[in-house]
């Protein structure tokens, strides 16, 4: 790498968790705060909640039904002239 050009590197740092969560990884920065964290985000500890707001998925349900109603026209073909 040339001098002077790329920021420090922390192979060691810390980062803190407004759930309490202290872990390290490599940063150019020495100190990170952070709200969520892998041990706290409702994704990965299987807490998520599914909200259906306002039916949209009955909405798509109900579109979709339609599209495979819908019947397909035969291509009409050209008569060229003679």
């Amino acid at each position: 790498m040339k001098k002077n050009t790329h920021p420090k590197y922390y192979p060691n740092a810390k980062v803190h968790c407004s759930c309490g969560a202290v872990f390290e990884v490599g940063s150019t920065k020495e100190n990170i705060e952070t709200e969520v964290c892998v041990n706290c985000h409702p994704f990965y500890t299987g807490k998520e909640k599914m909200i259906d707001s306002a039916g949209q998925v009955e909405k798509f349900k109900k579109r979709l039904s339609k599209k495979k109603k819908l019947v397909k026209k035969k291509p009409r073909i050209k008569k060229q002239g003679k």
